[in-house]
């Protein structure tokens, strides 16, 4: 087994309790989209996001998507968006239908969907709310003392499908403090999905290592699979709250940092 260089850690499920995500961070971005949509226009990432948000609504083949372009988006929308002045843009922003837009992003959530643009604004959601006090990241009580351990003996990076701004957040402001010194890396989908093996070859070339030689924990089997098929070291995590998993496919499982 070759040496281990890069602890490569997933967040939800992982190192922060799946409640969390699903009953504070996903809830606080739901209650702000349609408020921070309105007044972020004049944002280059912002407006960015929905451009991509437009490729995915595009592309989405479930037959229950909300119609949304007989309201106007994505077509009226997506034409020179970045190109438009900010008085231009908010026009035929509201002219396309805000409430249809925050529809669209609703039911992605609805779904648990690892949409990059829905990611991303949701980051930029928690942000406020991460800055103001109002959220408190909620890490497990053996993370602190792993990665500290970890980043003593090789590096330590996350891969989640929450965007790098979220996962940095989370650890900046953790309930153990700021962690963040502790993390070389973060990757999101942008670098690939999470069940897909090229994204974990990607991950090690950014790395600069083997895949071997980077060891992934996640609570989801299918994705150890991708890793594992890369040729990457795999943990999987059990921790309270998560899913019971019938089939381990092989993997090593753990329920405590401490055991590794």
């Amino acid at each position: 087994m070759s040496e281990i260089k890069v602890y490569l850690l997933d967040v939800e499920g992982t190192v922060a309790p799946i409640s969390f995500v699903y009953e504070q961070l996903f809830p606080y971005a739901r209650k702000r989209m349609a408020n921070f949509l309105a007044e972020s226009l004049t944002d280059s990432s912002v407006v960015a996001d929905l451009a991509l948000l437009v490729e995915e609504y595009r592309t989405e083949k479930d037959a229950d998507v909300p119609g949304l372009s007989s309201h106007g988006f994505p077509e009226p929308f997506a034409s020179d968006l970045a190109s438009e002045t900010c008085g231009q843009r908010k026009k035929r922003f509201r002219a396309a239908g805000l409430q249809c837009v925050v529809a669209y992003l609703q039911w992605l959530m609805d779904r648990d969907r690892k949409s990059t643009a829905l990611k991303s604004l949701q980051g930029k959601i928690w942000k406020s709310g991460f800055e103001s006090g109002e959220l408190k990241g909620e890490l497990f009580p053996d993370v602190p003392a792993a990665l500290k351990r970890w980043s003593e003996l090789a590096r330590v990076a996350i891969y989640s499908s929450g965007s790098v701004e979220a996962q940095r957040l989370l650890f900046r402001y953790s309930n153990f403090g700021d962690l963040t010194g502790l993390i070389a890396a973060n990757f999101d989908t942008q670098t690939g999905p999470k069940q897909a093996p090229a994204s974990y070859a990607a991950i090690a070339a950014a790395m600069k290592v083997d895949p071997a030689e980077v060891l992934f924990f996640s609570d989801v089997v299918p994705e150890l699979d991708a890793a594992r098929e890369a040729g990457c070291q795999t943990r999987l995590v059990a921790r309270e709250g998560n899913a019971p998993v019938a089939d381990t496919h092989g993997h090593m499982v753990i329920d405590s940092f401490e055991q590794t």
